[in-house]
């Protein structure tokens, strides 16, 4: 079973849900939303589309939900499904009842059996979910996504192709010799940053150098402790680690420990290791004396921190003074990983100076004109992509005032951003450039707010755009079937907000569209990095850039992108689009 619908499974579910079910318009718009509806109608107008009849709009309900169409508690979807009961047969209700009867109730009146199957819980791939959709010839993916069951014993079974690693090219085989001869001259006092420009490969170098320097150190019953801004940065990182550990064909095996999301083990359970963190976690078990945690910092052989520029953060400074009282003052190997494009910008340097740390980062003794200039040595040997930038002016400029931005991290805050989502005439002027892109492309979009990302999602559905939307709140199969399909080319246009900066490799990505505006240049170079993965590593020659928040401004200048042009070396050539 397919844990989405396909094209048929839509068509399908909504003819039945119309045509034989009789759902009116007036439910589908309660399930849309009616603001949404109202606001889909009238750009589906401004864009001379033809009007959604009910059959259309419960497609593009049946996109924007996927299994999840008849899950949930709200009273929209219980709705729906009474509505559906009542059209069963007193025979046909009266058998799905028996099957799924409501425990310490002895109901026989069908009216009631209604209300009570409609409020039973829906537990996703479980037995009322999959009567209730087989009781009206539903898809079975509609009664969520099952799990895979494991294939150990069954007579027939397909063998994957293990994916051979590549070999590090010779800027990233410098930057390991480099880091392997600052752990063996400095061992336990190792500090040190290392930079590297986004689609750079950093992870894949510090993986590497680490886990060569760590393995005799894994046999004494040392931890490598990975922290990571994230869920799925820490997987990501799993991931690398992994694959790296088989390459290397060491003789033993390595014990890897997640350490967020919730998770826990045992001490008893812990033998040295890779210990794979969010900051999150850390800090929270930091202030509850967890004991999987002190075995950790105490035996602790290299701490490497990810998108190291969070490790001024008070929840660090809580983890290193926790650390210290464990493991002494001299503490252990720490190393810094950061996305700059040069040689080290203010935000590396404060780094740099902060853990009086070694700065590492690429360098071309033979060729001198690149030492100050790395990108340009990146582009030309296809490493990175070639960015081309578009500015998509409308003429109006907005200064923002200080209030407006969040006291937390100081960027703009969220109630600009919900004003700036509900811009009618700033969303039409999106989606008419990207009904512009040519089909097949890849694009990902990154939206003021969750309800923005939804709504754009479901304007270019119902033109006949594949989309789908990822947020913090999507179930985590369905966000990894959606960043499956886009990196297959099954969905043209990936929406989100707030989960895709890191964490997410779709190196074919050739458009980025950036509806969100900031004034963190290191949330900006995130957002683009997705996209300047180069035709050497998998990615694209050139990718497009667009921007639709240059004409927002605070105390007259402009935001995150114009310090991103000068530092990623991108000029302007035209009165809207600028390449390097």
């Amino acid at each position: 079973m397919n844990a989405l619908p396909n094209e048929e499974e839509t068509r399908q579910t909504a003819e039945l849900l119309v045509h034989t079910y009789g759902v009116k318009m007036n439910s589908l718009m309660k399930l849309m939303g009616r603001e949404r509806y109202k606001e889909l109608i009238r750009v589906l107008r401004d864009l001379r589309e033809p009007a959604a009849d009910e059959v259309r709009i419960a497609q593009m309900l049946i996109v924007e939900k996927g299994p999840y169409l008849f899950a949930g508690s709200s009273e929209e979807v219980r709705d729906l499904r009474i509505h559906l009961l009542r059209q069963l047969s007193e025979e046909r209700l009266m058998a799905l009842y028996e099957r799924n009867k409501v425990q310490g109730k002895a109901i026989t009146s069908p009216t009631y059996m209604r209300t009570a199957l409609a409020k039973k819980k829906w537990l996703i791939g479980g037995r009322w979910a999959r009567d209730f959709v087989a009781a009206f010839d539903f898809p079975l993916v509609f009664s969520g996504i099952s799990i895979p069951k494991d294939h150990s014993t069954d007579a027939i079974q397909d063998i994957e192709p293990r994916r051979a690693v590549p070999k590090l090219v010779e800027y990233q085989v410098g930057l390991k010799s480099r880091m392997l001869e600052v752990l063996n001259k400095e061992q336990d006092k190792t500090r040190c940053v290392v930079t590297l420009p986004t689609g750079g490969g950093k992870t894949r170098v510090a993986v590497e150098s680490f886990i060569d320097w760590m393995q005799p150190r894994f046999e004494q019953g040392k931890y490598m402790l990975w922290i990571a801004q994230g869920e799925e940065l820490c997987e990501q990182a799993i991931s690398c680690i992994s694959e790296m550990w088989q390459e290397r064909e060491f003789p033993e095996a390595l014990r890897i420990y997640r350490f967020f999301g919730g998770k826990k083990f045992e001490v008893e359970d812990m033998i040295g290791g890779a210990v794979i963190a969010s900051i999150q976690q850390l800090y929270s078990r930091i202030q509850s004396g967890d004991e999987a945690l002190e075995e950790i910092l105490a035996n602790c052989g290299a701490m490497i921190i990810d998108e190291a520029h969070h490790a001024t953060a008070k929840s660090y400074r809580a983890l290193f003074d926790r650390a210290r009282e464990l493991a002494g003052n001299d503490l252990f190997p720490i190393c810094g990983l950061t996305a700059t494009p040069g040689r080290g910008n203010d935000e590396t340097m404060k780094l740099v100076d902060q853990f009086d740390a070694y700065l590492i980062h690429p360098s071309f003794p033979d060729m001198k004109e690149y030492n100050d200039h790395p990108l340009r040595y990146f582009r030309k040997e296809g490493y990175l992509a070639e960015p081309v930038f578009i500015l998509h002016e409308n003429g109006v400029e907005t200064e923002v005032s200080d209030d407006l931005f969040s006291q937390d991290d100081h960027d703009l805050s969220s109630e600009f951003l919900q004003t700036l989502a509900a811009d009618q005439t700033r969303n039409l002027q999106i989606i008419n450039y990207m009904k512009s892109i040519p089909e097949g492309s890849s694009s990902l979009v990154y939206a003021c707010t969750v309800q923005h990302a939804e709504f754009l999602a479901m304007t270019m559905n119902a033109i006949g755009r594949k989309s789908a939307v990822i947020s913090a709140d999507t179930p985590k199969p369905i966000r990894r079937m959606h960043i499956s399909a886009f990196k297959k080319g099954d969905i043209e246009f990936l929406f989100n907000y707030g989960v895709l900066t890191t964490g997410f490799d779709a190196p074919r990505t050739d458009h980025l569209i950036i509806c969100r505006p900031t004034s963190s240049i290191i949330l900006y170079e995130q957002m683009v990095g997705r996209g300047l993965r180069g035709h050497r590593f998998g990615g694209t020659e050139t990718c497009k850039i667009i921007d639709f928040s240059t004409n927002i401004r605070r105390h007259g200048e402009p935001l995150a992108y114009a310090r991103f042009l000068k530092e990623w070396d991108v000029k302007v050539v035209g009165e809207r689009e600028l390449v390097r």
